[in-house]
């Protein structure tokens, strides 16, 4: 059977949600702090992507102007100050709730996009960003007494890191008419200068299973994961591509309950579903009235 390229390309996207759900796993495992991680991440994740990218001819540096640096700069340590607060917050809160909160992230895009972009911003998605904060709300505020503080502190950073996220978001918008793989490499370097001076690279054991964990994170999940991934969103709308980025929460969802038995309250999964639902309302434009129409149409649809 032949596979048509949109097929293909959600195939591509769906391996790379999946593995993206792993991701907290690799981190915890590694037991090194959130900046030596991220530090060899960018260090690691350099030499894979760059040979990769080098080898397909997708370096071209030649074509970057000198607002292009800049623009690419900024989106490169706003993407790993992203990271660095992502992974921090797995030492807080279970992995699944971390990443569920971390997808408030589209929310941010479109209200940043609305005050500095001059995009449009329609009134109803106002009721989609009430709904995440319920959401959120729902995930820290009663659990908080039974779980501590922690719980709320790992999900501000997961929610900080989002913030971070969608200004690299608006930003690479900005140079769609550089390859993808190449803006990766060029952060990632740009990534490992900046923490080369930060991160405490000395309490890293020079021997241990801590490296397995470290080179992984940069083959799977920064080389192989972001070929899949650039590949797929060449092949696929937008819209598409918003649906099965929500396979990643899920993802992180299970395999934290899988690899450390991080069950999900009743009260966790009410709030996690309204994030989700929320995210997905605004990517496909939902308004209260269209639900209320599919919902009509689905109740007066006569059994076949």
């Amino acid at each position: 059977m032949t596979v048509n390229k949109e097929n293909w390309g959600k195939y591509e996207l769906i391996f790379a949600m999946v593995v993206s759900g792993t991701l907290g796993v690799f981190v915890t495992e590694s037991g090194q702090s959130a900046l030596n991680v991220v530090f060899y991440r960018c260090v690691f994740g350099f030499m894979f992507l760059g040979v990769y990218s080098g080898l397909r001819g997708y370096l071209r540096f030649s074509i970057l102007t000198a607002k292009d640096w800049v623009l690419t700069a900024l989106g490169g340590i706003a993407l790993v100050a992203n990271w660095c607060l992502l992974f921090a917050s797995f030492e807080y809160a279970p992995i699944g709730v971390s990443t569920v909160a971390y997808h408030v992230q589209p929310i941010f895009v479109m209200v940043l996009a609305t005050l500095f972009l001059n995009e449009k911003f329609a009134a109803h998605n106002w009721l989609w960003i009430g709904l995440a904060f319920i959401g959120v709300t729902l995930i820290v505020g009663l659990e908080t007494e039974n779980a501590g503080w922690g719980l709320a502190t790992g999900v501000l950073l997961s929610i900080s890191a989002a913030f971070l996220y969608a200004i690299t978001t608006l930003i690479t918008r900005q140079l769609k008419h550089i390859k993808p793989h190449m803006l990766a490499v060029v952060q990632l370097a740009i990534g490992g200068v900046v923490l080369f001076f930060i991160a405490p690279m000395e309490q890293v054991p020079t021997t241990g299973d801590h490296w397995f964990w470290l080179l992984a994170l940069a083959l799977i999940h920064t080389c192989i994961m972001y070929i899949f991934m650039y590949s797929a969103y060449q092949k696929l709308e937008i819209s598409m591509v918003a649906v099965l980025g929500y396979i990643y929460p899920v993802a992180a969802v299970m395999v934290d309950y899988m690899v450390y038995d991080n069950a999900i309250t009743p009260l966790m999964a009410l709030g996690i579903a309204a994030i989700l639902f929320s995210g997905y309302a605004m990517n496909r434009s939902l308004t209260p009235r269209r639900i209320l129409d599919a919902v009509k149409r689905q109740a007066t649809r006569q059994p076949c």
